[in-house]
């Protein structure tokens, strides 16, 4: 028997860019393919529970960001086949991939913000073939910390405004953007610039944070901006209340702008692999080394400060990259991610009816129809009816109104007002759980 939750949100997804990820460069491990991949994921199992989809990286080997129509049905296929769906997709926006630096020249925001509206193309292609719902267009600054301190005012702001135009190509193909929070990208290498990036960006309906838990356990440390560090320098991971408050000052300040969130393990170090730069190390979930409870830690990211949870996204998905290949191979690696991913559902999730009554019951709410393309609603004529003779209007006048008073007469003196008596109704409330950080106990 399961002890699981009934809970079916959010949506269970695993990364297919681990495959691809500081691989397939000189000296590096060689790329894993999507299918493998795919097949990995597809294979995993916990109790009877599986995987609900994938998010993808748009770039070959997996996934050619130049896709014909033709492609992306076959990809959409290949996704369903193992029942999956897609969710967030990742765009090559970096100078090596086609792309160029947000904060660079005019020709490389141009090319930055080309990549992101062929994304855009290829998320909106994927959800009307039926195999995406829901799911964020991922993007980061393109450029490294190094570069951005050179001149650090003046660089937020030209990334603002590539995110700006990035904005309005997302915007026209009803896509979302979130930018992924790293040490490694310049303007986003600290929570404190993160924000100020995203609130200069000031497009928060379209524009928000990707928080990854690997990647954002560095912002506490302030690895590589020591000036915003919330742990102190000489932090030795003893005190869990300590990191617990920090975890909570972090996610106040960026859980209103997520709208994408990956599950992840850090042991508190950096990594780099083949052309990828460090960053947090991802580790898997149970390793001794990692400092993060997983279940517990999340839920500073899905509960507001109220406790509720904020529902701000419809799936969640693990990353793990950089893992070496054997261990990427091995069944037991995905089972344990899927465990770790269910415990976080189990204590963070909700309930929905997902069937396709209401799904249809949804779209035909979101059915607009314009006043000039409404046929004019016709009704079917009555017969005339006959209009009976009538006694002359002073006459029945005068008797009605004498028979009325004397009946209310008769009544007030017939029978004496009494009151209801007052009675307090209890409406039934069904209660709303709220999450407190002391509830989460780190599962054994």
């Amino acid at each position: 028997m399961s002890n699981h939750s009934n809970n079916n949100y959010p949506k269970l997804h695993n990364a297919m860019w681990p495959g691809l990820v500081g691989k397939g460069s000189p000296g590096a491990e060689p790329f894993i393919s999507l299918d493998t991949m795919l097949d990995l994921t597809a294979g995993a199992q916990v109790d009877g529970l599986k995987f609900d989809g994938v998010d993808i990286f748009l770039f070959d080997p997996h996934v050619n960001i130049d896709s014909s129509d033709d492609d992306l049905k076959r990809l959409a296929d290949k996704v369903a086949a193992r029942g999956f769906v897609v969710g967030s997709v990742v765009a090559p926006i970096w100078p090596p991939t086609g792309g160029g630096s947000a904060m660079g020249g005019a020709e490389e925001r141009r090319k930055f913000v080309e990549q992101v509206r062929k994304g855009c193309r290829i998320a909106a292609q994927l959800r009307d073939q039926g195999v995406r719902s829901y799911g964020v267009v991922r993007i980061d600054s393109a450029s490294g910390p190094t570069d951005w301190l050179q001149n650090p005012e003046g660089n937020t702001q030209l990334i603002a405004q590539t995110f700006r135009e990035a904005a309005d190509v997302a915007e026209s193909f009803g896509e979302r953007l979130a930018a992924e929070g790293e040490i490694c990208w310049g303007g986003m290498h600290s929570w404190r610039e993160m924000v100020k990036l995203l609130e200069l960006t000031d497009r928060p309906k379209t524009v928000g944070f990707q928080a990854d838990m690997a990647h954002t356990l560095l912002y506490t440390l302030g690895y590589n901006a020591p000036e915003d560090a919330i742990l102190p320098p000489d932090w030795d991971w003893s005190d869990p209340n300590r990191l617990d408050a920090a975890m909570k000052t972090l996610t106040a300040a960026l859980r209103p702008w997520t709208v994408d969130f990956h599950v992840a393990q850090n042991d508190g170090t950096v990594k780099g692999s083949g052309t990828h730069d460090k960053t947090g190390h991802h580790c898997l979930p149970n390793d001794p080394n990692g400092k993060l409870r997983i279940t517990h830690h999340a839920g500073y990211w899905l509960h507001g400060e109220d406790g509720r949870l904020t529902k701000a996204f419809r799936h969640i998905c693990w990353d793990g990259c950089m893992f070496p290949n054997d261990v990427m191979m091995a069944r037991q690696t995905w089972n344990d991610i899927l465990s770790a991913m269910i415990s976080v559902r189990d204590a963070h999730g909700w309930r929905e009816t997902d069937t396709m009554d209401t799904r249809l019951a949804r779209e035909m709410e979101a059915v607009v129809i314009p006043m000039s393309a409404r046929a004019p609603i016709r009704k079917a004529a009555k017969p005339a009816k006959k209009k009976a003779a009538r006694p002359a209007k002073k006459t029945v006048k005068k008797k009605t109104v004498k028979t009325a008073a004397k009946v209310k007469a008769k009544k007030a003196v017939g029978k004496p007002v009494r009151k209801a008596p007052k009675r307090t109704l209890k409406k039934a409330r069904k209660p709303v759980a709220k999450w407190s950080a002391k509830k989460t106990k780190r599962k054994k």
